[in-house]
């Protein structure tokens, strides 16, 4: 790769190159330790498996690995190494771990040990699931006490454990090949990740009923094993040779109007964002998203900037509130509506929700103490009598399917995603992509046609609901569940950008936000930045692009590689044009003459995007 890695990802460290290991028809990546795009026959069996230890804010350890040996045959290989864990207070956890596979089976031990005792919320295999061709299909499930189930992948995302007790899981991994994964050393269970836009199914050791964090024993042994094991029925035929083709885009049948465009406005932001109004216009979002917390400090003053930019802004505008409830809603809602009002700020819309919904309830865990949702409506519909009313949450998808809101007086639901909640990995965040359309169609089973709008959806997390807090990332890594994100900078949330657009725009969105115009999540550099203060980041050019694109006519386009280029079609004025998105690090042809005209082929750069405009009959 040529282009420089800085303008890609914001940062000049690279990620470890994945080393590919091959057993016969069997392949897998090694990556840190753990194993991941595990391919039989070139189809996706496991997405990956992975020995992790989590600390007690959910966040995942970076073990330290030591004495590697990697041993690749003919027809077989084998992986050990140690990987240490260093925890607060000295705290000391190892983990020996021996891989072996050939063909048609491959085992994954741990033996794990603290010298010292070692506090963590999990500690043992994931097992992940790809989603594309699985979701919705036929799989048998074996518990833990024997019984032997029929069952499916769930379709609609389940906000529950759909598999519970399990010793071992099996599924059709293509007509005459099967794919048993057998779970030894505890009792595991399955989660439905893309809750969290993560592209699996993630089989999880020690239930989350269990009280967490929890404490590992001094030198006590935890030990844990898997087994996946191919059962290939197929005639043995020789491989044969297969030539690389460009990818293919061709139209499809779906169609439907672009979604307005948001930018979020926190207080914190609200004067650089008035300092920046020139990049504003040029922009021209549709919607501007301020956000208002008393809890976090926010008070009357954000009121007096809001108003300001609402006055310059051309569209609409739309407030959410993080109402803290430790009042009676009405008295709350009646004390924000005063302040707003001596401040000169009126929005056209008003999304609430209960501060307390930002957090996280897993499963086995007690809700906690809140009015119910109707009373906190009435009482912002009684403050708020012109306002549209949205409701939902205002962290992700996770949250809002498992609590519901009652929507029968809510103008439009609304929710976030984030794509580094559980890994931060560049491959990890791509694939995120392929989760949206499962989330929006579930909502959409959900609610029905009720307005739906999604955002601000970023990179960087602006809230952790499953920890007290957000990572900080002073040296600008790629880490899960982190505040700021380097590749935020770069060419990759360009892509990312535009790619999550051609995912979601099927659901009929009203409205959906990417970034702020400032700050972390912003569209330009702030001070103490690599880049010049002032200056435009790469998000920028997608984010405007989007903006005028909204209102109009979208067409669908069938990518034949959507794991490497995604794309939609919008009709404009003065013709038609073709959105083209690379979601790779390597360069790619795509052959678009089945949409744009017969013979014409796009060379995308890594992490590249195109608008190829051509006529309305072309």
């Amino acid at each position: 790769m040529t282009t420089d890695a800085f303008a890609l990802y914001g940062t000049h460290e690279a990620e470890e190159r994945p080393v590919t290991l091959t057993a016969g028809r069997l392949t897998a990546d090694l990556a840190n330790g753990n194993l991941r795009t595990i391919r039989y026959d070139g189809i996706e069996v496991l997405r990956a498996i992975s020995y992790l230890v989590r600390d007690r804010d959910w966040g995942t350890y970076s073990p330290r690995i030591e004495g590697l040996t990697v041993k690749q045959d003919a027809d077989s290989f084998s992986i050990g190494y140690t990987a240490h864990c260093d925890g607060p207070d000295a705290s000391r956890l190892a983990i020996a771990v021996r891989i072996e596979a050939s063909e048609g089976e491959l085992t994954f031990a741990a033996e794990a040990i603290s010298p010292s005792g070692f506090e963590t919320n999990r500690c043992g295999f994931c097992i992940l699931h790809p989603i594309v061709g699985i979701a919705g299909t036929p799989t048998t499930v074996e518990h833990v006490d024997g019984r032997i189930v029929e069952t499916r992948f769930p379709d609609q995302i389940e906000p529950w454990q759909p598999f519970m007790d399990m010793r071992a899981i099996s599924h059709t991994v293509m007509p005459g090949v099967s794919a048993k994964c057998l779970m030894e050393g505890d009792t595991f269970e399955m989660e439905d990740q893309r809750n969290w836009s993560d592209a699996s199914y993630k089989t999880y050791v020690r239930p989350l009923a269990l009280p967490w964090p929890y404490q590992i024993p001094a030198k006590e042994q935890q030990t844990q094993r898997i087994v996946l094991s191919i059962s290939d029925s197929r005639p043995r035929v020789a491989a044969q040779a297969t030539e690389a083709k460009p990818v293919t885009i061709a139209r499809g049948e779906k169609t439907g109007v672009m979604p307005s465009i948001g930018l979020i406005v926190t207080p914190e932001e609200a004067k650089s964002t008035l300092a920046a109004t020139s990049r504003l216009a040029e922009i021209g979002p549709q919607e501007l998203l301020f956000h208002y917390d008393p809890l976090a400090g926010h008070g009357p003053t954000a009121f007096a900037d809001f108003a300001a930019l609402a006055k310059i802004h051309r569209g609409s505008t739309t407030l959410e509130i993080a109402l803290p409830c430790k009042a009676s809603p009405a008295e709350e809602a009646a004390a924000i509506a005063a302040e707003m009002a001596a401040a000169g700020f009126s929005p056209d819309a008003v999304v609430v929700s209960p501060a307390v919904d930002r957090q996280s309830t897993p499963p086995g865990s007690k809700w906690p103490e809140c009015p119910p949702l109707e009373e906190v409506y009435a009482a912002v519909l009684a403050v708020f009598p012109n306002a549209r009313l949205g409701g939902g949450m205002l962290s992700y998808f996770t949250e809002l399917n498992r609590k519901r809101v009652p929507a029968e007086n809510l103008d439009f639901v609304t929710h976030c995603t984030n794509p580094i909640v559980h890994a931060a990995d560049d491959l990890s965040v791509m694939q995120t992509l392929e989760a949206l359309p499962f989330i929006t169609r579930s909502v959409r089973a959900i609610y029905g046609d009720k307005h739906y709008r999604i955002g601000p959806s970023t990179i960087p997390m602006r809230q952790n609901p499953y920890g007290s807090r957000t990572m900080d990332n002073p040296g600008g890594k790629r880490i899960p569940m982190a505040n700021t994100d380097p590749r935020h900078n770069g060419r990759f949330a360009e892509a990312f950008a535009l790619a999550y657009a051609a995912q979601v725009i099927d659901a009929d969105l009203e409205c959906l936000t990417l970034s702020a115009l400032t700050g972390p999540f912003g569209l330009i550099a702030g001070e103490n930045e690599p880049s010049e203060p002032g200056a435009v980041r790469p998000l920028f050019h997608t984010v405007k692009a989007l903006a005028g694109m909204a209102g109009l006519r979208w067409h669908e386009c069938q990518s034949s590689a959507p794991s490497q280029v995604l794309g939609f079609t919008v009709e404009k004025a003065a013709g038609n044009a073709l959105c083209l998105v690379n979601i790779t690090a390597q360069e790619l042809s795509v052959d678009i003459s089945a949409t744009v005209a017969e013979g014409v082929a796009v060379v995308l750069a890594p992490y590249g995007t195109a608008i190829v405009e051509f006529p309305a009959n072309g």
